[in-house]
């Protein structure tokens, strides 16, 4: 009983953490994105987006730390939610705690997400559009100005993202620093996910339509059967009527001549 109330506790602070947590990501992405975006930034500007985005960064740590403490199994909370660790563990992923900003999309979309098909499709979408954003943020800012880089501009770095995810990989741009290949792998693992993900979608979809028209099928085949046998019911109600009522007007049968 204790760990199921353990667990309410957690759902309940979840639930009223999830859009102060949605803001908190929106604003760690403008502190993350714009010194990148802009590199010739005033210094007093760069350095209050790089305090603010170690800022939010701890309410991202404070939040999975009151949820590892309301949970009554901590080593299966921490094994069922891996990214979340990862984002307050290890700063090189810290712009993937921006996924949480397809929780935003859905609400958005509710009325388009009411099946568990929608919901996926939604975040499928959002997920594969903060991954690219994030991903060409990061592999510029790991590229830029390196000796030999070929991303430059946020343009190109969100080419090679697309290109990355798609698992297309034109090879025309590509990372050479160490970071920016870091960026890749993840982007490359990121691309499998999604595309796997897509493609079970689309094939829970054919069979959930193949299912629909063997139903109709059988649904039509049943009606058939019943209309038959109504019909021959009918049938043998008629001709038994018939055959009552030519016994009834037929009259008595004369007796024959009685045999000495």
């Amino acid at each position: 009983m204790a760990g199921l109330q353990d667990d309410a506790r957690r759902r309940r602070w979840e639930r009223r953490a999830e859009w102060p947590l949605t803001a908190a990501a929106l604003l760690y992405l403008v502190a993350y994105a714009v010194p990148i975006l802009e590199p010739g930034l005033a210094p007093a500007w760069a350095t209050t987006a790089h305090v603010a985005g170690w800022l939010l960064w701890a309410v991202f740590a404070v939040d999975l730390a009151v949820r590892l403490v309301l949970s009554e199994d901590r080593w299966g909370f921490l094994r069922g939610h891996p990214l979340d660790v990862a984002v307050v563990v290890l700063p090189l992923l810290r712009p993937l705690r921006l996924l949480r900003l397809v929780t935003l999309l859905s609400v958005l979309n509710r009325h388009a997400a009411d099946s568990l098909r929608g919901r996926v499709a939604v975040y499928v979408g959002g997920a594969t559009v903060l991954v690219v954003v994030v991903a060409g943020l990061a592999v510029l800012d790991a590229e830029r100005g390196a000796p030999g880089a070929l991303i430059e501009t946020y343009p190109d770095a969100v080419w090679w993202a697309v290109t990355t995810i798609s698992t297309v990989g034109y090879g025309d741009l590509y990372p050479v620093t160490d970071g920016g290949r870091a960026v890749a792998v993840g982007l490359m693992v990121a691309g499998v996910a999604l595309l796997g993900t897509v493609t079970a979608s689309l094939a829970s979809w054919l069979i959930d339509r193949v299912r629909d028209v063997e139903a109709e099928q059988q649904a039509a085949t049943r009606g058939d059967v019943h209309a038959l046998q109504a019909e021959v019911a009918a049938l043998r109600e008629e001709l038994a009527a018939r055959a009552s009522s030519g016994l009834e007007s037929a009259g008595p049968v004369a007796p024959g001549p009685e045999r000495e």
